[in-house]
């Protein structure tokens, strides 16, 4: 289909090389959204021309992504799927600095003593709230993504999952990259949405999410606190998360299949195929 749509030459103007492509991708979008068990359950329009914008050359700036979604939605699979994609392109072509990852999880304030005063992190999840934008340092992540955007490197910090409440500062030395690319619970909040050129929602029933999370807690050893932190964060996600989706640009579906997710990535760097490597 896009050879029938895009025919490309050296002489091709971007702002309608723009229009072929915004073409191309309002048929992907639109086939995907109206096809069973689709990865997508609502887009804004405009997205469409900005993809286009950067995928035509038209905007020749690295772009930045923020997933968020609630807990257990699917957004860190979804995340690593996007990336997994993208780094394969890049190494069939020998692309360089295509595209770092700023984990919005290491953004957590670091909470080690207050674990150690606890006797052990699920005693401290019981009195401190994690399920709160307030629980993380997003001015610093939006900061560290700006830079990144700019071209300046910046070291990151990482935060310890395993229940210390550990949070190393300067650990981790991120380049700039063609794509910034962050996911979490926050990402799409106040402090911290304005650094991202596409804000992407990933969407979750219930029953799904109760499931994952309960698989999830028993790993983490979460013990008799999983309910209280289930329902405290299904509390948390109504105030502050849930609101997020009316800001996206791209609303995905969690239970998608991840094969389908593959599918409708390699569609859209088809088009950079055609245009550009072939």
């Amino acid at each position: 289909m896009i050879q029938n749509i895009i025919k490309t030459t050296s002489q091709t103007k971007p702002t309608r090389l723009c229009e072929k492509i915004e073409h191309y991708l309002n048929i992907v979008f639109e086939k995907e959204l109206n096809t069973e068990g689709s990865i997508l359950l609502d887009y804004n329009p405009f997205v469409i021309k900005k993809i286009a914008g950067y995928l035509s050359g038209r905007i020749q700036m690295p772009a930045s992504i923020g997933i968020a979604g609630e807990t257990a939605s699917g957004k860190s699979t979804i995340t690593m799927d996007l990336i997994d994609t993208i780094e394969s392109f890049a190494t069939e072509f020998n692309i360089e600095d295509a595209i770092t990852r700023v984990n919005t999880d290491d953004y957590y304030y670091d909470r080690s003593e207050m674990v150690k005063a606890a006797g052990s992190f699920s005693e401290f999840a019981k009195n401190y709230d994690l399920d709160v934008p307030q629980a993380l340092e997003l001015e610093l992540m939006s900061k560290h993504i700006k830079e990144l955007l700019s071209g300046k490197a910046t070291y990151l910090p990482k935060y310890d999952m395993s229940g210390t409440a550990i949070r190393h500062d300067n650990y981790t030395l991120a380049k700039p990259s063609k794509i910034i690319i962050s996911e979490g619970l926050f990402t799409l909040t106040e402090k911290v949405k304005d650094a991202f050129d596409f804000k992407i929602y990933v969407d979750i029933a219930e029953d799904i999410k109760k499931e994952r999370f309960y698989v999830r807690a028993k790993e983490r050893g979460l013990g008799d606190s999983a309910d209280f932190i289930y329902k405290n964060a299904n509390e948390k996600a109504e105030v502050h998360i849930r609101p997020c989706k009316a800001c996206a640009d791209i609303v995905l579906s969690g239970a998608a299949d991840r094969i389908k997710y593959k599918n409708f990535l390699n569609k859209i760097i088809g088009i950079i195929q055609e245009l550009y490597f072939i």
